[in-house]
């Protein structure tokens, strides 16, 4: 059993490290234009595990900070997991043979479930689900399309397929610091049996709080963006909190 792990967020625009309003390219806010530089930060104050998303790929549907991210590889000695843009095997090989622990893949999920099965079997353990929902729908390209599928009828698909970990995310929320959706996200872990790792408005301790909670035990963690960037979550309160609590979950890795 792993305990609740905390992921701090990279979010990768023009090679620069940015927090969105709501999945909104447009609505977005540079927090430092040294990736790296954010990632060692991050390593530094004690966290253990990283997660990037190459915004600009999950447009274009294939890599497109493809040097930010190796620029980061080489910085940090923490497990990175990376989506956006992941969309065929060529891509999931690429990325873990430069030393991503994890490639996320999510429109793809949708669009084409046999290729992230056949990922699963082929690197287990190395490969999670992406779900973003709006309004209970999942989304896609970026988020810029809005699938008729819920993420619990995309997540049960993966059932025994080898998937690592779902990240939900509740697209209303994010980078919004309104809280997580734990409803949702709890909703999502009990009915599947794919560890879950809830995403999206992550605002404060008492997040954090909530994540340690009783009903939110089947949770394997979490991710935080912008309240880690602007100062509303101390990393050293969050992160003694997480081990003092001692509540021990399956984060999904390996």
């Amino acid at each position: 059993m792993e305990a609740v792990i905390l992921f701090p967020a990279i979010d990768l625009k023009n090679g620069e490290c940015v927090r969105l309003e709501q999945g909104d390219m447009a609505r977005a806010t540079v927090f430092n234009t040294n990736p790296a530089a954010q990632a060692c930060a991050f390593e530094q104050q004690g966290f253990e595990y990283l997660h990037v998303v190459d915004l600009d790929g999950a447009f274009a549907g294939k890599p497109v900070n493809a040097l930010a991210v190796e620029a980061m590889l080489n910085a940090v000695s923490m497990p990175v997991q990376l989506g956006g843009g992941i969309r065929d095997m060529k891509t999931v090989e690429g990325w873990l043979g430069k030393g991503i622990a994890r490639v996320i893949i999510g429109t793809a999920a949708v669009r084409d479930p046999a290729f992230v099965k056949e990922a699963a079997r082929t690197h287990p353990g190395r490969v999670a689900v992406g779900l973003d929902a709006r309004d209970g729908k999942v989304a896609v390209e970026g988020w810029a399309e809005t699938s008729q599928v819920t993420a619990l009828e995309i997540a049960k698909r993966f059932e025994d397929a080898g998937v690592a970990a779902i990240i939900f995310t509740d697209i209303a929320r994010d980078g919004l610091l309104k809280g997580l959706n734990l409803d949702a996200t709890i909703a999502l872990a009990d009915g599947v049996s794919i560890p879950v790792i809830a995403s999206g408005g992550l605002a404060s301790l008492d997040d954090v709080k909530a994540l340690l909670a009783p009903r939110a035990q089947k949770l394997a963690g979490a991710i935080s963006g912008r309240a880690l960037y602007d100062g509303r979550l101390d990393p050293a309160a969050a992160i003694a909190l997480i081990k003092r609590s001692g509540v021990a979950r399956r984060a999904g890795l390996s």
